[in-house]
């Protein structure tokens, strides 16, 4: 008597159609997965290797679309079935890597970092990681170096169209409607969605499903001409070798000239995708398929190639943010051989194993540990990284000053109250704090570099008489345009929205009357042209107009590494030489103000200027570091709240001769 494990397994076989095993999509594989793995790991080679997870898209399309149009056509299709294949076959490497990855950063990593691998991982694991990282994109995000599982975005596209694809063909099929047509239809909002949004929106375009979708349904496309070939179409051996020619000489061509310049994905996305559905189209006894991409080697990187892209990322990224830097070129060799063979243990020794499971328990077993695993991962993140870890207590004080976006400063509801804003609610982001409910008197006036001075004003002693404002997202020379003008996305510094903040600052200045200094900062530290130093003038006299003294920040230093490096990190010693650049880096800064100086003082000369980074300069060098503490909080240089406390005793020191009114509002 057949058991009913046997009877179970037999059933389920009889239920999903799988196409025949063809050799030459393991070579596609193979030449998508090097190339996105050479791209992360030498982007200066393989400058168009991200199109690689374009042919993986194409790919999948085709596979699963297949699987599931046969299906439907045997009157076999069991939507239950198909989810737990995908189960299967993308959990268990997958639940390894992630497991890895939070094992390490356990130990490693600060606070930050680790909070944001637990909001990455709960992404992945949930797989909308494409929602997240769009959620992230902005002025405030960081690196896309130091994030771990970046990479996991095509896993949530990919997820997230076969979460409604299955029920579209189930829904076709029992209708008789032409599921074709339907994809067309699909395909050509997609595509159109891409192209309208790439410009302007490009984050947007990259991340959001809808806007990439078409990739996919190009393989879709593909499947259903294969599954319900025309009759008038003759596959002749010659059509056959042309395609594969054709579709492996677009790749070529896109992975030659395509880079992070274009706008991706865009009308150049075409080349890999069209060209992988060429590849597949030609079958694989086309020549090129058959002999080349259908090699041992290139089916062997196939074979390994998921776990391949799941490990190397990972790898790398670990590597930046403990190096502080890009690793050095032995480095990257040595950890992309290390992914390859990690990839070639996890295939054998975990996803093998499990890709053929027809035990619904283990399947559920997989489901839990992701689900625990997803859990795990946001409550990381909802608790800071866990800053109680015992690795990393020594380092505790110092790493509250990385707070990165988590900037406390950036809004508080009495400002918000006070000050009534709708627009805001469009922004990614938006500065308005205030110290008193009272009409301010000290107005912070720029963009994130004024606002990161608010924190040490409004809690200064020697100013505690004072209201301090910091309100606005735009430096000087943000575009103003007129309100008919098409935004970019959710950014407070296009089209009209600075004209816009600019109003309403100007209209709380001229409204009050009580606002005696306003303080410029966040001023381009680059050399000045005529134009930038005519928009500053601008403003400086407006502000003047309105009987409002105007200070000017000399725009304060960065450096070329970043600011954790100057702090050792747990299980790892050494300190980063960029944490301090010779006082000829100062004088650079000195100089190229100058022009701007000299200008304003020529036209306003009641104007002060007030040189912020005489904190952390002496007479022979300048140091991202302070009395053991860090100056800045992220990446991009603003400054930590330590840094903004000594600033503004700085400030006070200085205002005492310069500007001894400031005190007595």
């Amino acid at each position: 008597m057949t058991s009913l494990q046997t009877q179970s397994i037999a059933s389920i076989e009889k239920h999903l159609a799988h196409p025949k095993y063809r050799p030459d999509i393991d070579g596609m594989r193979a030449i998508a997965v090097l190339a996105v793995v050479g791209f992360h790991a030498f982007p200066e080679l393989v400058t168009g290797g991200f199109i690689g997870v374009d042919i993986f898209f194409v790919i999948s399309g085709y596979l699963i679309s297949t699987i599931l149009m046969k299906s439907a056509e045997r009157g076999t299709f069991r939507i239950g079935e198909f989810y737990s294949k995908r189960v299967n076959r993308i959990f268990p490497a997958l639940i390894v890597v992630m497991l890895s990855a939070y094992v390490f950063g356990w130990l490693a990593l600060f606070t930050d970092e680790f909070q944001q691998l637990g909001k990455h991982i709960a992404g992945g694991a949930s797989f909308i990681s494409n929602l997240v990282l769009f959620d992230e994109s902005g002025y405030f995000d960081t690196s896309a170096e130091i994030k771990p599982f970046l990479h996991l975005w095509s896993l949530g596209i990919e997820e997230q169209y076969y979460i409604f694809w299955p029920l579209i063909i189930w829904a076709a099929w029992k209708r008789n409607i032409n599921l074709l047509f339907i994809a067309v239809i699909l395909f050509g909002a997609s595509f159109v969605a891409n192209i309208e949004n790439v410009r302007e929106s490009p984050s947007y375009t990259f991340y959001l499903p809808h806007t990439r979708v078409w990739e996919l349904i190009i393989g879709s496309m593909l499947a259903y001409a294969h599954c319900f070939p025309s009759k008038h179409f003759k596959n002749t051996a010659l059509t056959r070798n042309l395609m594969s020619v054709s579709g492996l000489a677009l790749i070529a061509y896109g992975l030659a000239t395509i880079t992070k310049a274009d706008q991706f994905p865009g009308w150049v996305a075409l080349y890999p995708t069209v060209g992988a559905a060429l590849v597949i189209g030609a079958g694989p006894g086309a020549l090129l398929n058959k002999y080349v991409l259908g090699n041992r080697i290139l089916v062997w990187f196939g074979l390994i190639s998921f776990p391949l892209y799941l490990w190397h990322w990972p790898l790398l990224t670990f590597a930046r943010i403990v190096e502080n830097n890009t690793p050095p070129e032995d480095t990257r060799i040595t950890l992309v051989l290390a992914s390859i063979v990690l990839a070639w243990l996890t295939y054998w020794f975990v996803e093998k194993p499990f890709r053929n499971n027809r035990n619904w328990k283990t399947t559920t077993a997989l489901v839990a540990a992701m689900t625990a695993i997803g859990v795990t991962g946001f409550l990381t993140y909802q608790n800071a990284g866990l800053p109680w870890r015992p690795s990393i207590q020594k380092t505790i004080a110092v790493q509250d000053q990385f707070v990165g976006s988590s900037w406390k400063y950036a809004v508080n509801d009495i400002c918000l109250n006070r000050y009534a804003f709708e627009e805001r609610k469009d922004f990614g982001y938006w500065f308005c704090s205030t110290n008193k409910d009272a009409s301010p008197t000290i107005l912070l006036f720029g963009n994130s570099f004024a606002n990161h001075l608010y924190p040490g004003l409004a809690n200064n002693k020697d100013l505690k008489n004072n209201t301090v404002l910091s309100i606005g997202a735009c430096g000087v020379g943000s575009p103003t345009y007129s309100d008919k003008t098409i935004l970019g996305g959710n950014d407070p510094c296009t089209g009209y929205r600075p004209a816009h903040q600019e109003n309403l600052i100007f209209d709380i200045i001229e409204k009050s009357k009580t606002v005696k200094y306003a303080i410029i900062d966040g001023l381009i530290n680059t050399p000045y042209g005529e134009f930038y130093i005519s928009l500053v003038e601008e403003r400086v006299a407006r502000l003047l107009a309105n009987n409002v003294n105007v200070i000017i920040f000399v725009p304060h230093m960065t450096f070329n590494t970043d600011i954790k490096g100057c702090f050792t990190r747990p299980f790892f010693s050494g300190m980063n030489e960029g944490c301090s650049v010779p006082i000829e880096k100062k004088k650079e800064v000195d100089d190229r103000f100058r022009p701007m100086m000299e200008a304003i003082l020529a036209k306003h000369p009641s104007v002060k200027f007030f040189d912020q980074n005489e904190l952390i300069c002496n007479s022979s060098k300048c140091s991202m570091v302070l009395d053991g503490m860090p100056m800045y909080r992220d990446q991009v240089y603003h400054y930590s709240e330590y840094a903004s406390q000594k600033m503004s005793e700085l400030f006070a020191t200085w205002a005492k001769e310069h500007a001894p009114d400031i005190f007595n509002p």
